[in-house]
């Protein structure tokens, strides 16, 4: 006599995937990839406007 469990295990099947692992995992690596590429260009403006986010007094906040 066969158990629920066993008869779940038996009916159970793997849903279908859209591609194979390895093209899933090369796609999810292509989007960190971009997303580390724009971070990085944020980064490079920012670095190029650091004057504006400086904390030298520049005449504004003197005596404050």
């Amino acid at each position: 006599m066969l158990t629920l469990a066993t008869e779940i295990f038996a009916v159970e099947e793997l849903a279908p995937l859209i591609a194979p692992p390895e093209v899933i995992a090369g796609v999810a690596a292509l989007v960190f990839l971009m997303l580390g590429f724009v971070t990085f260009a944020y980064r490079d403006v920012a670095n190029r406007h650091s004057n504006k986010t400086s904390n030298k007094s520049n005449g504004h906040d003197a005596g404050h």
